[in-house]
């Protein structure tokens, strides 16, 4: 194992190793910790699995640590947190099942396109080189980060409103407000970056995925239908290009959701459809 794992990281591989259960690594995105897939650890759990959630590299323990030093979140890259999460792959003693959200649902197509992954699952997945759509809403939830070219090198903390647009847009106040103040943190902005201008890279950048991997093995991406941060034109146009690949490429919309489908109260929604592409392969 290499030194890029913490210690709670090297503890969470050796009890997925201890057991003969199928592995299931879960991969978050920004502006929330490992700590947010609590929920679906719990049920996957329950039903047979054993999980591992790895944090990005230095993530702080916890939610009020994060939001007092935002500074630790400053110029993590894509590559490197893919990096990071193939280190914790490499030392589980069979591949596992992948599922991310967010840039997560990025990081998880690219462990996935160098055949780590057994089934992989990306969840209203940040855009990789050659998804071209780049949406109105899109935009705006990111220009929070992108209008200032100074947050490349920062940890970068939403408002309130800037969360309720691009997050919650499709919830009540009391609910989205409690998300809020429940799961967001600092996030670093390079990666926003890295996605925005991956298209303008002759050589691909850190955000490119390789879709045609024969050892890719099964993807389902989700869609939130009222997602403002990637809206369906961005995960379509993933499946489009996913479905290239000889592996089995399947695409579901879950209506009447935004980007926190993972973490608000329609989470086991989100979480069954996961599991029912899952089960199919494991």
């Amino acid at each position: 194992m290499t030194d890029t794992l913490a210690e709670w990281e090297r503890a969470e591989v050796a009890r997925a190793n201890d057991t003969d259960r199928t592995p299931v690594v879960f991969v978050h995105g920004l502006w929330l910790l490992s700590s947010s897939w609590q929920s679906w650890r719990d049920l996957f759990e329950d039903l047979g699995y054993v999980t591992l959630a790895p944090g990005w590299p230095d993530d702080p323990a916890t939610v009020q640590e994060a939001r007092e030093h935002p500074e630790a979140f400053a110029r993590k890259m894509v590559q490197q947190v893919t990096d990071h999460y193939l280190d914790a792959i490499a030392a589980l003693d069979r591949a596992p099942v992948v599922i991310g959200h967010s840039f997560g649902g990025l990081i998880a197509q690219k462990i996935a396109g160098v055949g780590a992954a057994s089934v992989t699952v990306a969840i209203d997945n940040a855009p990789f080189k050659g998804v071209l759509p780049l949406p109105a809403s899109s935009l705006k939830s990111a220009a929070p980060v992108l209008t200032n070219p100074a947050n490349a090198g920062r940890g970068v903390t939403l408002t309130w409103e800037q969360f309720q647009y691009g997050w919650v847009n499709n919830l009540s106040q009391e609910e989205g407000r409690r998300l809020y103040d429940t799961y967001h943190v600092p996030a670093a902005g390079v990666p926003l970056f890295q996605a925005a201008f991956a298209n303008f890279n002759p050589f691909g950048g850190e955000t490119q995925v390789d879709t045609k991997n024969p050892e890719r093995g099964p993807l389902l991406i989700i869609g939130g239908e009222k997602d403002h941060t990637v809206p369906l034109a961005i995960t379509h146009a993933s499946y489009k290009l996913q479905s290239k690949n000889p592996g089995v490429t399947e695409f579901v919309t879950i209506p009447d959701r935004g980007h926190s489908l993972t973490i608000d109260s329609g989470w086991r929604e989100v979480a069954d459809t996961a599991l029912t592409f899952i089960d199919r392969f494991v």
